[in-house]
């Protein structure tokens, strides 16, 4: 293996790249003397490099990381939470029902992650049992430094005990306390505001709306922000029941199938998500109706997966991957800096987004 490197004093200023000879045959697991050896930097320095100190530079950081990779150093854990009292690990808590943004968000919080010293783990549960069970187990274990999680409720019992207990978290979705925590969230008041707006444009009148789950926040949002356009338009609104746009397909299609038959006057419909959209299409086709033509369907979701889906779609795009930025980067915060304000954002949609992939 040949790796360049600085020769230094170990202080973490920024070392010239030089040639490192290669490395002696190495048996048994590579530690930070291994690095140490190979950087010419002192443990201390290379400790804290793969640690982000902020009194490291960015390039001896770099160098340090790409070694420890070459290499196939994995810290160990045990001994980083002696010595620090972290486990440099960041939590992410999901329901193993959730829908086709999950893989998006998960996939842009890990990103986030790579090439700090932090690494996350997804800790699932299920929507049978009490979304409190994670978030005790890894505040009573220990075995994450903070915690992400999503589908809020607008009083979150598991909000109350983190802040009660001061332990770092993020949430994906606001809720009553939101003032006091770090989070983002998507404008869900906006997006209902904006969809009943462009639908009362098309010429349409009687709005039907698949919801997400109303005990959620972003549910409730969302028809708030429906409901105040519809009266401003003078429109009827009315929430499909018996179905929400986090159920299976097949349930979505069904319930709104048969919701459609029964009010034939339905002539727009408004959907939180990409799979249930593409099952309320399939609802509307099923009972005959033309998409752009007899009815319309305002969505959130990928907006160019949907307009390849059908092209009539009238889409506003959430911006998940860099929700899953901003959630790392607060998490990182939360735990780094607790004393600063808690990072929060809002990915607010405008009417001139509907449709821009």
């Amino acid at each position: 293996m040949s790796l360049s490197s600085g020769r230094s004093s170990g202080d973490g200023s920024d070392p010239k790249e030089t040639a490192v000879p290669e490395a002696p045959a190495r048996t048994g697991k590579p530690t930070l003397k291994t690095i140490s050896q190979l950087s010419g930097l002192a443990v201390p320095t290379v400790s804290r490099a793969l640690n982000d100190a902020p009194d490291i530079g960015a390039q001896t950081k770099a160098l340090v990381r790409r070694i420890a990779d070459e290499i196939g150093y994995v810290p160990n854990r045990a001994g980083v939470r002696l010595r620090t009292g972290r486990t440099n690990v960041i939590s992410l808590v999901i329901s193993t029902d959730h829908d086709n943004q999950t893989g998006r968000l998960i996939s842009s919080i890990a990103g986030a992650l790579r090439g700090t010293s932090y690494h996350m783990i997804i800790t699932p549960y299920f929507p049978d049992e009490d979304p409190m069970r994670p978030i005790r187990y890894i505040v009573e274990t220990g075995s994450a430094d903070a915690i992400i999680f999503n589908q809020t409720e607008a009083q979150d019992a598991r909000v109350r005990y983190l802040l009660d207990l001061g332990f770092p978290f993020v949430t994906h979705g606001r809720d009553d306390l939101a003032e006091r925590h770090a989070y983002f969230d998507f404008d869900n008041t906006a997006f209902g505001r904006i969809a009943v707006d462009r639908l009362a444009r098309m010429g349409r009148r009687h709005i039907a709306v698949v919801a997400p789950p109303m005990a959620q926040n972003y549910a409730q949002n969302t028809l708030e922000g429906a409901t105040t356009a519809a009266r401003r338009h003078g429109l009827d609104l009315i929430r499909v029941p018996g179905v929400t746009s986090d159920d299976r397909g097949e349930q979505v299609r069904a319930v709104t199938e048969a919701f459609l038959r029964a009010h034939p006057q339905v002539d727009g419909l408004i959907c939180s998500s990409t799979s249930a959209t593409m099952a309320v299409v399939g609802a509307l086709e099923g009972c005959g109706h033309r998409l752009g033509e007899d009815i319309d369907v305002f969505a959130k979701g990928s907006v160019a997966f949907l307009r390849l889906f059908r092209p009539g779609l009238q889409v506003v795009e959430e911006h998940v991957r860099e929700a899953g930025e901003f959630l790392a980067r607060a998490a990182i915060q939360a735990i780094r800096e607790p004393d600063l304000p808690s990072m929060q954002g809002l990915d607010v949609p405008s009417d001139t987004d509907v449709g821009q992939p």
